[in-house]
């Protein structure tokens, strides 16, 4: 197991860090983990390779907070999409045009997180984690005003609307069918469908209803 990444306490390390981690971002998205070499690293760091051993312990611990990095830079990129907007579906529908933006602009963060699954487990949990808590928080929220429909548990839910927008982000530059745009035009008419609709469950429960005053 690594060990811990300590903070540098002055302006000059912490830039130092930063420009190490950008050129791990560009390093690990372009020929992933197992390919990248802390050489590469830190020539496109512009940095001595020791220097790479000040702030960090190996390899992997920088890939780790490579790992938060992305994820710090796609929440803020998904919030940013969001500001301005006057319902929790506005939201829902800026943050997910915001997040497609990100995505396309930076297609190797797919590579980075799909390597964290096998090479840093939990920063790869991690990374979903951060990224539900305030989803789920937000979608509760709708649920209990009245805006969304209840009846489906907002962790669950925030996990499936993540799915959903990782894998339509990944296929999106390679879909044929139809043009981006009115591709995520129609994504979006399904997810305002799917949180605004009713509970299913109580459809079966007003048709019962409805047979028992026939009667």
């Amino acid at each position: 197991m690594s060990e811990p990444v300590l903070e540098p306490t002055t302006d000059r390390g912490r830039a130092t860090r930063q420009a190490l981690l950008d050129a791990a971002e560009e390093v690990f998205g372009l020929v992933g983990y197992n390919d990248a070499s802390i050489g590469e690293i830190t020539r496109r760091a512009d940095v001595a390779q020791g220097t790479f051993y000040v702030y960090f312990p190996d390899k992997r611990a920088a890939f780790s907070e490579v790992v938060r990095q992305v994820n710090r830079k796609v929440r803020h990129a998904s919030t940013l999409g969001t500001e301005g907007a006057v319902t929790r579906m506005d939201a829902e529908k800026g943050g997910f045009r915001a997040f497609f933006d990100y995505i396309e602009a930076h297609p190797s963060i797919y590579r980075i997180v799909r390597d964290a699954e096998f090479v840093a487990p939990e920063a790869a949990g991690a990374h979903y984690e951060a990224w539900a808590r305030p989803y789920a928080a937000a979608l509760r929220e709708a649920q209990e005003s009245g805006e969304f429909a209840d009846g489906i548990d907002p962790d669950l839910l925030a996990h499936l609307l993540m799915g959903l927008s990782e894998f339509f982000g990944q296929r999106l530059p390679r879909w044929e069918s139809l043009g981006r745009e009115e591709s995520i035009d129609q994504l979006l008419l399904f997810v305002e469908r799917a949180l605004t609709a009713d509970d299913p469950r109580s459809h079966t429960v007003k048709r019962v209803m409805n047979q028992g005053d026939n009667k």
